[in-house]
């Protein structure tokens, strides 16, 4: 009677075991925000990621602040931003005061570095901090006064909401607004690189690998400045939401691992 007690349990256990370790339900998850995280970590490893978290993504790639409207408002189930919540939370709450704030929660990725790209026809490649916040601030609006030729230097930046921009403030600016003279403003952050590309006078804020995507050359400056690349959930994550933003967490590792 005994060892038939001990079988029966035993293959409770069995069972039981089994039961545990059935995979959970696959989710299909809608990502909305920056084309700086995009490009970082989805374009190339977005087959990786799905693969370990097991569940499948929508990609809406546009912009750090979009994408966390997107996620309050229920039309996402992340939002990726390149840039810390808080400096994105300030200027979000100046046209829009009423959305759930106070509900998001932010969950660090990776980081990685802003560049300055200029044109390939631009002998400028190094200034100094001080020079680029006369840019910033518009004090400067022509090469000449960086060493280079007679020519107009057009900031190129992504409209409020930029997480390469935004970023930039924080760095060198200490928060203010940068009010560069007669910028060219583009939507998305991959714009950036192809619009210096064309225009000669282009001095455009981007992230470091679409610059180097596009071949273009980097005005070096004599400061590190370090974009946050992180995950946004309305509330706290689900499982779903957990195991992405895990696997994410892990191919960034990765990559920072390889690139050392």
């Amino acid at each position: 009677m005994k060892r038939g007690w001990l079988a029966s349990g035993a293959a409770g256990v069995v069972l039981l075991a089994g039961a545990m370790f059935v995979p959970a339900a696959a989710d299909n998850l809608t990502v909305q925000g920056s084309t700086t995280f995009n490009t970082m970590l989805l374009v190339s490893h977005r087959a990786a990621i799905e693969a370990a978290s097991g569940h499948s993504l929508a990609v809406i790639p546009n912009k750090s602040s979009i994408g966390l409207i997107a996620l309050m408002e229920g039309r996402a189930d992340l939002a990726m931003i390149s840039t810390s919540l808080q400096s994105e939370l300030a200027l979000l709450k100046k046209t829009k005061p009423d959305l759930p704030y106070a509900q998001l929660r932010n969950f660090n990725v990776s980081r990685t570095r802003v560049a300055f790209a200029v044109h390939p026809d631009n002998p400028v490649r190094t200034a100094e901090v001080d020079t680029i916040r006369r840019v910033l601030r518009g004090e400067i609006d022509n090469w000449r006064m960086l060493g280079g030729a007679d020519l107009p230097l057009r900031l190129v930046i992504v409209r409020d909401g930029g997480g390469v921009a935004l970023s930039i403030e924080n760095a060198l600016l200490r928060g203010e607004h940068m009010t560069p003279r007669n910028p060219i403003i583009v939507v998305i952050g991959s714009e950036v690189p192809k619009v210096v590309a064309r225009e000669p006078g282009g001095l455009g804020l981007a992230q470091l690998a679409e610059v180097q995507a596009r071949k273009l050359p980097e005005l070096v400056i004599d400061a590190e400045i370090e974009q946050q690349l992180n995950l946004v959930t309305l509330g706290n994550p689900s499982s779903a939401a957990w195991d992405v933003i895990l696997a994410m967490q892990n191919v960034a590792a990765k990559e920072l691992h390889a690139a050392k």
